[in-house]
């Protein structure tokens, strides 16, 4: 098995399903990215070439750019350009695995720390998304809680 991004990636999938395993790689990414780097050829993972998977994990490792104060003006004008410029949205926009972890944890962290009704509702392990909470919610609630019956003295 090949390691890309520290994942062991399954030899025996095609590479547009290999690369689901990756944290933050869907099925319409994978398909992107392999029509960047290998002209939509669609192979199996092991018959692959050490350059091709040298060229896919380039473009794997490839961050998103930071901001500069120049930058935080523009940002809507980026914006409005990414449906346009793809190849920069393909290449610079996407996080994989511990990059998008952290941003994902540090985006619940602040939610939690500005009190928002999100940042409460994930600090009391509730339901986030507006759900129902007095039947369902048991996988985010944990699991079922008895309360006894006190006891009737009898006379």
């Amino acid at each position: 098995m090949p390691r890309i991004l520290g994942v062991d990636i399954p030899n025996n999938k095609t590479l547009y399903a290999a690369l689901t395993s990756i944290y933050g790689v869907g099925f319409s990414t994978s398909r992107k990215i392999i029509q960047k780097a290998f002209f939509n050829e669609i192979k199996p993972l092991n018959k692959l070439s050490k350059k091709e998977k040298g060229e896919l994990d380039k473009v794997l490792r490839m961050r998103v750019k930071d901001l500069t104060k120049d930058n935080l003006s523009t940002i809507s004008q980026t914006i409005l350009n990414l449906q346009n410029n793809e190849e920069k949205y393909i290449y610079h926009e996407f996080l994989f695995e511990g990059d998008l972890r952290k941003k994902v944890s540090d985006n619940i962290k602040n939610l939690v720390e500005i009190n928002c009704y999100v940042g409460i509702r994930h600090k009391r392990g509730l339901p986030v998304r507006g759900q129902r909470t007095r039947t369902n919610a048991r996988t985010r609630k944990g699991p079922r809680k008895t309360v006894a019956n006190k006891k009737i003295e009898s006379k």
